[in-house]
């Protein structure tokens, strides 16, 4: 049965592709492009509920392949997608809907997915006897980890102002969110740049997920820069305000230093090497920092009130919207009946 094949052979990643429709639709949505922002907001609701279906088919009739994928240096960080994908549609809720009672559902399935994932894969890794070297285990999707982790800090901070009464519990909950997915990244970026430059580097383990070297660093600037803008009302984050408008722009500014180091790798991967382009869901780990970066600088720009940065996001956003289409495009051709399919690749 195609059903039972497709969700055995689920990508732990896959909500990936939630992530970047999302996060392009509420891109669009600020800059007054709003019909592409709905028609997005549907896709990812659409694509959310069919990965959750053949997820929990997943785990009722192929348990045995969920535990292998978690436990896994290569496959396991993919389960953040999770977490990241339902807290950018709660986010979508909020920004586009307004509707903060969906939104806060949404968080606290993304919470109690943060803790299951986040625990049940570190230990994993860590009490593992037999495990692989640095430079098969781990690449760019380590970095889910902080992606997953400023989502929850993000949308938390969206929803602080409908809870009067625990509005700085709140806050200070998303700001410890905030804090735990820089130290996430700061511990892990040192890693992967060690295998980008002291490690052979190949086309194949050259993988699109390595974009979110950059995507994880912006979603970190959009999680200060929300709280930035959530301070007034709460004297901890006034008083907090010069360090997080420092730590939010030191983000943003190592986001921005990537993208062209990342670009001149894909064109030595790709014209240089002629590595072949086509489909594969890795794709919307590139997709969904390109529409990030656009959301993190358009919000940075409020925080610290430099209308100059305005000027990225209203070119970037082409950017963003033309990966997605490509990248959508591709998935709906490799959905065709009939057509041959390869093996999703175990390691990236």
């Amino acid at each position: 049965m195609m059903i039972n094949k497709a969700a055995a052979n689920l990508f732990p990643g896959y909500f990936a592709f939630v992530m970047a429709t999302g996060i392009i639709a509420i891109a669009a949505f600020q800059l007054e492009m709003k019909p592409v922002a709905w028609f997005l907001l549907v896709i990812s609701a659409i694509g959310y509920g069919v990965l959750w279906f053949l997820l929990l088919i997943r785990v009722v009739r192929f348990f045995p392949r969920i535990a292998a994928d978690i436990t896994d240096h290569a496959r396991g960080p993919g389960f953040f997608t999770l977490v990241a994908g339902t807290c950018v549609l709660g986010s979508e809720f909020v920004i586009i809907l307004q509707q903060q009672q969906a939104a806060f559902v949404l968080w606290l399935i993304g919470i109690v997915l943060w803790f299951v994932i986040m625990y049940a894969f570190f230990t994993a890794v860590t009490v593992q006897e037999d495990k692989p070297q640095l430079e098969t285990g781990i690449s760019g999707t380590w970095l889910l980890a902080t992606v997953a982790t400023q989502s929850v800090s993000v949308l938390g901070t969206l929803l602080a102002d409908q809870f009067t009464v625990y509005r700085q519990t709140l806050l200070f909950f998303t700001l410890c969110m905030f804090l735990i997915g820089c130290m996430l990244y700061l511990m892990m970026i040192t890693l992967i740049f060690y295998r980008f430059t002291f490690v052979k580097l190949t086309t194949v383990s050259l993988t699109p997920p390595y974009w979110i070297n950059m995507g994880a660093v912006a979603i970190t600037t959009l999680a200060g820069a929300r709280l930035i803008i959530a301070a007034p009302g709460w004297d901890v984050l006034v008083s907090l305000a010069p360090f997080l408008k420092g730590f939010t722009l030191f983000f943003w500014a190592a986001g921005t230093w990537w993208i062209p180091l990342l670009l001149l790798l894909g064109v030595w991967r790709h014209v240089r090497k002629q590595f072949p382009l086509k489909y594969d869901p890795l794709y919307w780990g590139m997709v969904f920092p390109l529409g990030m970066y656009t959301v993190c600088t358009f919000q940075l720009s409020k925080a610290i009130a430099f209308e100059p940065l305005q000027t990225i996001p209203r070119y970037f956003i082409f950017i963003a919207l033309a990966a997605w289409l490509i990248t959508f495009v591709g998935l709906i051709h490799s959905l065709i009946p009939g057509r041959r399919k390869g093996e999703v690749p175990v390691r990236t």
